[in-house]
């Protein structure tokens, strides 16, 4: 019994009546707070004011003030035992107090049988609310996830369900995505389950920033999480929403300062034509996944009976660039930048080529918009990387200590601060001196160096060269060359492409080359492929060009044959 501090609000008694009231109780040892109004609609403010533990009115049955204060009790909708302590009346006063909704009826001068009901009433509430509470413990262990609060199965299946009943005949379109992390268990097996646990806890905050009342999100078991999204308009909307996802795990989980890379597979059906029910949906996508198990690694299968060409050849081509890497199928290639004062080579700019196993050599152009989409670009990324750091050492080994190789990278697609870590961990690792590496970064980046500016020095200050691509056209500010930790820029190449002809883009290449000089910037001109278009670049005193003109990109072996021959500085 709650006998200390007991909160009593008394409605209908006046203050000489409610000190009476409560020096009774105060007798038989109950210490209270009280307060006393007379007006029911009083009551919704006193509610506010306190958490009353019962309230006490003194108005009969047959008063409109009880009706009155029962109204205000009930729209309150605090859960407070209401009891009528009054004068006798009659017994079809009593019964119909309490069909009105009073707990109990007690005349005055029973202060004891008061004490009792009030004692029952407390106990009885007490026992409601550990029964709610514990229904609502129930209900939350059997319908969400205790580590990630996300729904379980049950109750996505149930939502999706519901949600499929209201869409109407236009509106009848949605994607189910099957999302499996893979190498949980080794990361449970080497760090502890508290690691694996926080990555799963990061990986789900990302996912649900995804979600809304059109795209809702479960786990349905301890690697795997559920989408269902009907926020799309069409066949290209369901692929989009998958890349997102794929795109999400392109920057590293770090726990404990430790980057854990981690590893998707998704599976998609499209509602209503692979089922109209969510557990069929989901169980043609399990059946996909368990068909593929080990035979594909951070991808998205389809199960998709109707893609067009275009769509399916573009599945078909992203699926393949995850196999690779792993296949041996990438090549780097490396293309001579010239010193037009010398003749000799001073550095190289770097291709990458696939070597697709059905349809042959594939140029830059023809799969690696596929990157991006597939998120490979952080893996394809430090492949490169490593690759040409390895080669600028052995070729800096063997006598070309100023040869500089220059990559194009996508800064933007990379977690910064891993990325520059990423770099200079590899310059430690491969011994590279970091002024034979120049990062090459489009134009278009100088719209939003301040961004990455500071990263871009602290490269810089180590020794990193970075220069400026596809220059000339994109209306970069000149402001940033200045300011920016940039060595040298590369002329976009239909400035150079007819110089003669096109009288404007000369005009244009010669002021940035004269440009470039007043900020102490190589100007180096890509693309050259004529001997008119090199006899320009003389005239405009262009010191390095870059072209098929010179030599077409050719692998490391046959590049350095490159670099033996053009000791002598011959140009042709």
């Amino acid at each position: 019994m709650l006998r200390n501090n007991l909160r009593l609000l008394f409605v209908g008694y006046s203050d000489s009546e409610a000190e009476q009231l409560r020096a009774e109780l105060s007798k038989i040892n109950v210490k209270i707070n009280c307060k006393a109004i007379t007006d029911a609609n009083d009551i919704r403010i006193a509610f506010y004011e306190c958490e009353w533990h019962v309230l006490i009115c003194n108005y009969t049955a047959d008063s409109g003030n009880l009706k009155e204060a029962l109204e205000v009790w009930k729209q309150v909708g605090r859960d407070i035992p209401f009891i009528i302590y009054a004068d006798e009346t009659s017994d079809e006063n009593v019964i119909s107090a309490i069909h009105y909704g009073v707990h109990d009826y007690i005349y005055k001068g029973h202060i004891g049988r008061l004490l009792l009901v009030i004692d029952r009433e407390l106990n009885n509430l007490e026992v409601k609310r550990a029964k709610l509470q514990a229904e609502s413990k129930i209900y939350r262990l059997t319908y969400y996830d205790n580590l990630t609060g996300l729904p379980k199965r049950n109750l996505f299946c149930e939502k999706v369900t519901g949600i499929l009943s209201n869409l109407s005949d236009r509106d009848r379109l949605a994607g189910v995505y099957l999302v499996k992390i893979s190498g949980l268990s080794d990361i449970n097996n080497i760090y502890g389950y508290h690691v694996g646990d926080m990555l799963i806890q990061q990986l789900s905050y990302r996912m649900s920033v995804y979600t809304n009342s059109q795209c809702l999100l479960s786990r349905i078991e301890s690697n795997k999480f559920a989408f269902f999204n009907c926020d799309v308009n069409n066949l290209e909307g369901i692929r989009k929403f998958a890349d997102k996802i794929m795109h999400m795990v392109s920057i590293p989980v770090v726990i404990n300062n430790l980057e854990f890379y981690v590893t998707l597979n998704i599976g998609v059906c499209e509602y209503p034509t692979h089922g109209e029910s969510i557990s069929l949906l989901l169980s043609n996508i399990e059946n996909m996944l368990s068909d593929s198990q080990n035979k594909w690694q951070n991808s998205c299968r389809y199960f998709l009976s109707r893609v067009d060409e275009v769509s399916a050849k573009r599945l078909m081509t992203r699926e393949a660039l995850r196999k690779a890497i792993i296949n041996n199928e990438l090549e780097l290639l490396y293309q001579p930048i010239i010193n037009l004062d010398t003749g000799v080579i001073k550095g190289a700019g770097v291709v990458l080529r696939w070597h697709h196993p059905e349809a042959g050599p594939l140029t830059p152009s023809k799969f690696f918009p596929f990157i991006h989409e597939s998120g490979l670009i952080l893996e394809i990324g430090k492949w490169m990387l490593k690759h040409v750091c390895l080669q600028a050492k052995l070729w800096h080994e063997m006598g070309y200590d100023g040869l500089t190789i220059t990559l194009a990278v996508a800064v933007n697609g990379y977690d910064q601060t891993h990325f520059i870590k990423y770099v200079q961990n590899l310059l430690t690792e491969t011994k590279l001196p970091p002024q034979l590496l120049e990062l090459e970064l489009p134009e278009s980046f100088l719209q939003s160096a301040e961004f990455s500016m500071n990263n871009l020095k602290e490269l810089g200050d180590a020794g990193i060269q970075f220069s400026i691509s596809n220059y000339g056209t994109g209306g970069a500010s000149l402001r940033w060359l200045s300011i920016l930790p940039v060595n040298s820029i590369k002329l976009d190449p239909a400035l150079t492409m007819n110089p003669k002809s096109c009288t404007e883009n000369a005009r244009v290449v010669a002021a940035i080359n004269a440009m470039a000089k007043n900020l102490g910037l190589a100007m180096v001109a890509e693309g050259i492929t004529t001997k008119e278009q090199l006899k320009f670049l003389y005239e405009i005193q262009c010191k390095f060009a870059q072209g098929n003109y010179f030599s077409q990109p050719v692998n490391a072996e046959n590049f350095l044959k490159l670099l033996e021959q053009r000791k002598t500085g011959t140009l042709d």
